[in-house]
């Protein structure tokens, strides 16, 4: 299936992908150690910032700044290599990861900045493995309140250098309050980014996202009618999905 160009600006970006049929990512400590090291060699290489991760046993997110507008370079390299290593130690063949990463483009204030992070770093909590951050030691909240020094390329992350060891629990808290997690809510579903002059760059929820997990004609359907209520054009939808103008057309019209 064709894919639409993902958003390469440079800037925050939150990345998640996940093993292929929500397999196993990461089976062993050495794995998780492994993982980062590939992320960090590729923020060396493309001059990134890893501001924050967590990473679960069968998916990861991260959240990392760009300077240049190469993010889709950044994730190919990381999840290439990544996907090489695991298939040799695991001896196995095929694909590795669900599909291609999903990431979201933020360009927001401060605060769902922050608000961010607490989702990222409480995905554990709400999974149940943990009952709080310290507890989990693969996501950099858990890292820094544990006075353990960070991975290289998170050194210049907001955490590490606006927080200190006693108060990033209080900062990350057990759970995201509704007005917050209604905020992150509002924000995933705005349409368009708007450089200075008005012109469109790109979607803040891009087709990749609308159609990440489809797998059947029914689900594809059902979301052609949420895209083009974002406001995506019938043509947009159908060259993504390498389909006619016309069958688009169709399911509108029998929505």
């Amino acid at each position: 299936m064709p894919r639409k160009p993902r958003i390469d600006l440079a800037g925050y970006h939150h990345v998640i992908n996940r093993g292929v049929n929500r397999s196993e990512v990461f089976q062993d400590k050495d794995d998780y150690e492994m993982f980062l090291k590939i992320v960090c060699k590729a923020c060396r290489t493309y001059k990134v910032v890893l501001h924050d991760y967590c990473l679960i046993s069968n998916h990861f997110h991260l959240l990392i700044e760009t300077s240049r507008e190469n993010l889709s370079d950044v994730m190919k390299q990381i999840n290439g290599n990544y996907a090489i290593y695991a298939n040799k130690k695991q001896k196995r063949s095929g694909h590795f990861w669900q599909g291609r990463y999903y990431s979201r483009y933020i360009n927001s204030d401060e605060y769902y900045y922050y608000t961010l992070i607490c989702y990222i770093e409480q995905n554990p909590i709400v999974a149940g493995v943990v009952k709080s951050v310290a507890e989990y030691p693969y996501t950099l909240g858990s890292v820094i309140a544990n006075g353990v020094t960070p991975v290289p390329c998170a050194l210049k992350s907001k955490l590490v250098e606006e927080l200190d060891y006693e108060n990033v629990q209080d900062m990350i808290r057990v759970r995201l309050s509704d007005d917050e997690l209604e905020l992150l809510e509002k924000i995933k579903h705005q349409k368009i980014i708007q450089n200075k002059s008005g012109n469109r760059l790109a979607y803040n929820k891009c087709l990749e996202e609308h159609f990440f997990e489809v797998e059947t004609k029914k689900q594809r359907n059902e979301k052609m009618i949420e895209v083009l209520e974002d406001g995506y054009s019938q043509i947009e939808v159908a060259r993504f999905l390498g389909v006619s103008r016309s069958l688009v057309s169709k399911v509108v019209r029998g929505r």
